[in-house]
């Protein structure tokens, strides 16, 4: 059996009653996935398949949580999920996506989710993922306090709303540096 076999949802051998299984995606699951954004977490998804017609339907209830950097600190930090989706599947000679339907050869009758699985996760995590104010690792905010040279007026208010401990140095710029602030203001 292949490293995601288990995720193999047979759709030839299905009737009129939907399946439904369930899969727990933790650490080995993103271990296996062996892609940088998700490295650890622990993931529920209930996975419902049913036949409609000459295709099938696959819903996808996903929830959870997953550990990934603070885009501040860098240090790991819980994201929760909560997802639903749906895939329309058919039988075809070679496997391809077109549109929003999946085509899956025939001669194989089953689906492999598990990608499917990893790419409701990453669709579930927001651009920016922040500690929530005062959560940050106090060194880490320490430092990045040093290395804000700009004036209070020019830092991106998420910054400062996001985290009171977080203040501006307000003192003197390094005379080398005071060329590259004109690249910051002149875009």
């Amino acid at each position: 059996m292949s490293k995601f076999g288990l995720y193999n949802v047979v759709l030839k051998d299905l009737n009129d009653e939907p399946r439904i299984t369930e899969f727990i995606l933790d650490n080995d699951y993103f271990k296996k996935i062996d892609s940088p954004e998700v490295q650890k977490g622990n993931v529920k998804a209930k996975v419902t398949a049913r036949k409609k017609n000459q295709a099938f339907e696959i819903d996808f209830l996903i929830e959870g949580t997953v550990l990934i950097p603070c885009d501040r600190c860098l240090d790991d930090m819980e994201q929760p999920i909560s997802y639903k989706e749906k895939l329309q599947v058919k039988f075809g000679d070679k496997f391809s996506e077109e549109d929003e339907i999946v085509i899956v050869p025939e001669s194989e009758g089953a689906i492999n989710i598990a990608w499917f699985l990893y790419e409701f996760i990453l669709l579930n995590i927001p651009l920016k993922h922040v500690h929530a104010p005062g959560e940050c690792n106090k060194t880490m905010v320490t430092k990045l306090k040093r290395h804000i040279t700009r004036s209070k007026d020019d830092v991106d208010t998420d910054i400062e709303d996001d985290d009171d401990d977080l203040e501006i140095d307000d003192s003197p710029m390094d005379p080398r540096w005071e060329g590259l602030q004109n690249i910051l203001d002149n875009n």
